[in-house]
């Protein structure tokens, strides 16, 4: 790992379930994110995702490629376009900066209207790898 290594981008279908359920698992019920009809009402096109279910994504995209041992210690991230159903979202990532075993990695998400997520995730990569002690090396379990 080192900064401008670039993440292999990832693609997320956006479905309606994905976006009710995230906002479920995180209790967030406002109508907008599950009743479209309620939410065409005050203006959106149709339900769309909740940013703790980004946050998700974002963390998942980042864990997926660092491995189980990787632990984000910040996710500093703010939404653009919504993301609704029936659209892919496209996440991508660069190493910005490696000190030790922490790195902080730009993220970005693109989906059909435009750019839904951006900003930095800090994480640490325990950088041990194959020792023994469950350690992944960083680029990904395999």
């Amino acid at each position: 790992m080192k900064a401008g290594d670039e993440l292999p981008p990832l693609e997320i279908a956006v479905t309606r379930t994905l976006i009710v359920a995230g906002a479920l698992a995180s209790r967030d019920y406002q109508d907008v994110h599950h009743d479209p009809e309620l939410a065409r009402s005050k203006g959106s096109p149709d339900i769309f995702m909740n940013i703790l279910t980004t946050n998700g994504l974002v963390g998942r995209y980042l864990t997926d490629h660092f491995g189980p041992a990787a632990v984000l210690r910040k996710v500093a991230i703010r939404l653009g376009a919504p993301n609704y159903p029936g659209d892919t979202m496209v996440l991508r990532g660069r190493v910005e900066e490696v000190v030790g075993d922490t790195a902080v990695v730009r993220v970005t998400g693109d989906n059909g209207i435009g750019r839904h997520v951006s900003g930095t995730v800090t994480l640490t990569v325990p950088t041990a790898a194959a020792d023994g002690n469950g350690a992944v090396p960083p680029g990904g379990a395999g």
